[in-house]
């Protein structure tokens, strides 16, 4: 007989900054046979599929579909504008910011990375200080995470462009919107974009599996420009598909597209503005309830100033041991996941166990996150972590108020 009584059993939630919650009718929707991929429903599919996908970026331009993960659609974007001897600008506001970097550099481009630590968005003016300083124009592209997954800090993208344009500088603004897309608003070809990417895991409400790059005609020129592309990077005939296996340059991803077509019909019968406001305010939600906790104790928001935190993920700061001790008394106690901290230092240093964060994208609604604050309140107060009061009743008022 245990000693301690599990309030476990029952559906979990997984409340981690991605994989997502997936839709049960998403779900349902990939649970079916394997299609035939060479007539029917599913060729019939891809037009408004990539149109509707091209909606929730909020561009009219291209896109190119790939089977692969956030990882994939780094070096997909790159592979078609960039290439060995070739340099790059990229702001870094975090791991991802950092990592992308990397990929760069395994590609034999040289990445000069701005450093702006793990806190706070990019400074604009030592961005426009580097642009300026590059009077060859050198620098080919500026790789920008619009939201960082493992800080949650959120980057001003219309105002990197703005950046750029007073620089006349030619760099193509690429943008990293695999934390962001469907959740922090996002307009592509307003914002003055010219490459940015996402994958379905988070705010598109698929499992892991697909991701996209968007472009405009300066990125097609640019390609146009290269001397070689892979044919399985190459977004030219992914994006103006002559025949359907062109689309994924051979075998189509069958029950994700599916699943991507429910989701899209569930975001654009929500409205994208809706799903954006629905985002604000459940964020808020968690901010204010954090922001009690911190009163007294150590719980702390890794980003201080609102106007500068994701919708979508929100880092936070429990002194070692704690947050590891708070995550496992709720994922083996009460059936919630929460996710661990990232690059915020090594995995090996004995402070790692004081980050971790949590995911509130997607398909996630009011009750959802009370429970998720009320599960974590538990956890402080089963473990003795110090801690202010008010929190649940401060997030209940910003649900109430919509």
């Amino acid at each position: 007989m245990t000693t301690e009584t599990s309030l476990a059993h029952g559906r979990s939630y997984l409340a981690i900054p991605g994989p997502s919650v997936m839709p049960d009718e998403v779900l349902r929707a990939m649970h079916r046979a394997a299609p035939n991929i060479y007539s029917g429903a599913l060729i019939d599919m891809m037009p408004g599929l990539l149109a509707d996908v091209r909606r929730v970026a909020r561009t009219k331009h291209h896109v190119a579909m790939y089977i692969g993960n956030g990882h994939a659609v780094w070096e997909a974007s790159l592979a078609n504008v960039v290439g060995p001897g070739d340099s790059v600008l990229v702001p870094s506001t975090g791991h991802f910011g950092t990592s992308w970097a990397g990929m760069a550099e395994s590609l034999g481009v040289t990445a000069h990375v701005l450093d702006f630590g793990k806190r706070a968005p990019m400074d604009l003016e030592r961005v426009a200080d580097t642009l300026a300083a590059d009077k060859a124009h050198e620098i080919k592209a500026v790789l920008a995470v619009h939201v960082d997954t493992s800080t949650s800090v959120r980057n001003d993208i219309a105002g990197l462009r703005q950046v750029l344009d007073a620089a006349d500088h030619p760099a193509l603004l690429m943008v990293d919107c695999i934390a962001s897309m469907g959740c922090d608003a996002f307009e592509m070809d307003a914002w003055g974009v010219d490459v940015a990417m996402t994958a379905c895991q988070k705010g598109l409400m698929v499992p892991p599996g697909v991701g996209f790059v968007f472009f405009n005609d300066r990125a097609a020129a640019r390609r146009a420009e290269m001397a070689r592309v892979s044919s399985y990077w190459d977004w030219t005939p992914r994006a103006h598909a002559d025949s359907f296996w062109q689309y994924h340059c051979g075998t189509a991803p069958t029950q994700h597209m599916y699943g991507l077509r429910t989701a899209l019909d569930m975001i654009h019968a929500e409205g994208i503005e809706n799903v954006w406001h629905r985002h604000e305010v459940l964020a808020e939600a968690i901010w204010v309830a954090c922001e009690a906790w911190g009163k007294t104790g150590p719980f702390e928001l890794n980003i201080i100033e609102r106007a500068h935190r994701s919708r979508a993920v929100t880092a936070l700061r429990l002194q070692a041991p704690y947050a590891t001790a708070l995550r496992e008394w709720t994922q083996s106690r009460i059936g919630l996941t929460l996710g661990i901290g990232l690059g915020m230092v090594a995995s090996d240093d004995p402070n790692w166990h004081g980050f971790f964060r949590l995911g509130h994208m997607g398909h996630v609604n009011g009750q959802m996150i009370m429970g998720l604050l009320g599960g974590m309140q538990a956890g402080l107060r089963a473990l003795d972590i110090p801690h202010g009061e008010g929190a649940l009743d401060a997030a209940a008022e910003v649900i109430a108020r919509g």
